[in-house]
């Protein structure tokens, strides 16, 4: 688990502005690195695990100070979004730099775990098929990257998106096979 910064000086208001934020994200690190290990979806190279998919998504998040405020639920659907977006930009750099004409990757999500193995075009269709759901509708692409990437159940859904549990799995079920559809193109 990440380190807590020590105190530098008790009157910094920077350093007690953040803290709530440390807090928060010491909470819900056990959690958010379980959530990365199950994307099943991350980076390719071996130097990124889900503690490292974990922490690149803390760095994009850490200079927001008023994350801290946030429920723990609310917090876990930003460090979805932050998840999504390392893992999409992973992708991107990979395929630009295709090596010698192959895009198919090893997957290492955990040191001890087995290896899969997915292409970088399966990770940006998924970003490109949520970004078209989006556009039809936003509570629904919201929905599935928040239970997707992180890994938030249907009651934190509901309590997320102001919306009923049935709300939830009706839109869940909707969005599913929706995508279904147009990762099958």
């Amino acid at each position: 688990m990440p380190r807590r910064r020590e105190k530098s000086n008790p009157g910094d208001s920077s350093e007690r502005d953040r803290e709530p934020l440390d807090d928060l994200f010491a909470a819900t690190y056990n959690e958010l690195r379980h959530i990365a290990l199950n994307l099943k979806r991350h980076d390719g190279s071996l130097t990124l695990n889900p503690t490292a998919l974990v922490n690149e998504a803390w760095l994009r998040m850490s200079d927001s100070p008023q994350l801290g405020s946030l429920s723990p639920a609310h917090f876990k659907a930003v460090a979805a979004r932050a998840m999504r977006r390392v893992l999409i930009d992973a992708a991107r750099r990979r395929h630009a730099r295709k090596r010698a004409g192959s895009d198919i990757v090893v997957i290492a999500f955990d040191e001890a775990a087995e290896q899969h193995v997915i292409r970088d075009e399966d990770v940006l269709g998924l970003d490109a098929a949520l970004r078209d759901l989006a556009r039809l509708d936003p509570r629904q692409a919201t929905l599935v990257e928040y239970r997707y990437f992180g890994g938030l159940t249907v009651t934190e859904l509901a309590e997320t998106l102001g919306v009923s549990e049935t709300t939830v799995e009706r839109d869940w079920r909707v969005a599913k096979a929706w995508l279904k559809s147009q990762l099958r193109r």
